[in-house]
């Protein structure tokens, strides 16, 4: 897993008292993320909802192709399940 480009900000609660402590957390952080954002897992936790059809669409191939076309398109929603 190498690490990706982003930026990120992390605030800790209290102060830690060395930089290999803040190391790890932030490739604590990174590893989180970068399991959340694969895209099995997004296109598990959405759903499209369409108003120009009127439809819900639940199906993975779907929705995977909308993701990767990177294209929006009017009055087409992603939608979170949760």
């Amino acid at each position: 897993m190498n690490n990706a480009n982003r930026d990120l900000l992390v605030l800790f609660k209290q102060e830690l008292k060395n930089p290999q402590a803040i190391e790890r957390e932030v490739s604590w952080l990174h590893g989180l993320l970068y399991t959340v954002e694969k895209i099995e897992n997004l296109v598990t936790a959405h759903e499209l909802i369409d108003l120009c059809k009127y439809k819900v669409v639940n199906k993975d191939q779907h929705i995977k192709k909308y993701l990767r076309s990177g294209k929006e398109k009017p009055f087409i929603f992603l939608n979170n399940k949760n």
